[in-house]
């Protein structure tokens, strides 16, 4: 089972955000390869450069960052990610995107090549469908950044979103020590945007919450959840916070639910600042128009970077829609509801921020 948190994408166990920083920089974690950039040799494409390998990076500092672009949590990682490859470039570092995914379309080539032009990501990106690299690192969540000496083993890693000025000084720590001069000893500060943005993390009282019968719960809808078949759901209940259902006709599947037809909608009740959920549109690659509403009016200035203010957007392909982002100050519970106009719309999961 694979559970993310508001900080952290972690298998297995839930982890609160101050573990997260528990989780820091550290040695080699258990069951890691003793030469885990061996693993690269796994990775099924290779976009921003050829092909890497453990013997053409001896002698470097890597940093080895695994991501797949539907977790929030990454998303908001990537700035920094980013800053530091072009920044140490210089003096060195080579950053490696390992994108490893977790939902199927996530194995989608284009849709992997639409996520690095979107999110403006330039070092080089492994691409890991066979979770080949993943295996060889022995790891277990998302985003995890792995710190590699010259001698390719790995000296520190970081798991979870956060601590970055810590993370950036270990950087310049480890350049300097493999020979690097005049290395900067100034900190990053990028300002992601949209769902880069960092999250509010004292305001969020909602986890993420799956919407596929594997891992779905707080599910209200009348009956249940009927498997891998079509079925009409009402919500006969009122939503207590985090309490979320579907309406109209949808075949829930272990991943996610499919929409069978026009006016179907989610319900949410929610408490965070930014309210995220994984979309893609029908099995012809039809775009869905959508209505979004908060306590059943139009969003107004509360709306999200992927629909406007009276609450209109497009499904237009299979990735992380931002439809809720209030004000920091005022953050409270919601109820939040998206009806699709046309039928064939995949839901996966919602993310807060």
């Amino acid at each position: 089972m694979v559970l993310r948190l508001s900080g952290l994408h972690v298998s297995g166990l839930r982890l609160s955000v101050s573990l997260c920083a528990v989780l820091g920089l550290a040695a080699l974690p258990p069951g890691a390869q003793a030469a885990p950039l061996d693993s690269l040799a796994g990775a099924t494409a290779w976009l921003n450069s050829p092909p890497l390998t453990a013997q053409g990076l001896k002698g470097k500092v890597v940093l080895v960052d695994f991501w797949t672009y539907s977790c929030i949590n990454c998303l908001r990682e990537m700035p920094y990610v980013e800053a530091w490859a072009n920044k140490y470039k210089p003096y060195g570092l080579v950053v490696i995107g390992v994108h490893a995914p977790e939902f199927a379309f996530e194995k989608n080539l284009e849709n992997i090549e639409k996520a690095v032009a979107r999110f403006h990501i330039t070092f080089p990106v492994a691409v890991d469908n066979d979770r080949a690299i993943w295996n060889g690192f022995n790891n277990e969540y998302w985003p995890a950044a792995y710190l590699i000496e010259g001698d390719g083993q790995i000296q520190a890693h970081h798991f979870g979103e956060g601590d970055y000025d810590r993370s950036e000084h270990q950087i310049q720590a480890m350049l300097r020590e493999n020979g690097a001069v005049n290395v900067p000893d100034d900190l990053v500060h990028p300002k992601g945007t949209g769902e880069q943005s960092e999250a509010d993390l004292s305001s969020i009282g909602s986890p993420e919450t799956y919407i596929g019968y594997e891992r779905a719960n707080h599910f209200i809808s009348t009956g249940g959840a009927v498997q891998d078949a079509p079925n009409d759901y009402v919500i006969e209940n009122t939503p207590s916070l985090n309490d979320w259902g579907l309406t109209g006709n949808w075949t829930v599947g272990a991943e996610s639910a499919r929409l069978n037809k026009a006016g179907g909608s989610i319900t949410f009740r929610f408490h965070a600042r930014d309210l995220h959920l994984v979309l893609g549109p029908a099995a012809s690659g039809q775009p869905v128009r959508f209505r979004v509403t908060i306590d059943g009016h139009a969003p107004g200035v509360i709306h999200g970077t992927d629909c406007d203010s009276e609450g209109m957007g497009t499904v237009t392909g299979q990735r992380l829609y931002q439809l809720v982002r209030q004000q920091d100050n005022a953050v409270s519970d919601h109820v939040f509801r998206i009806e699709f106009l046309s039928p064939g719309v995949e839901a996966f999961s919602f993310t807060f921020g």
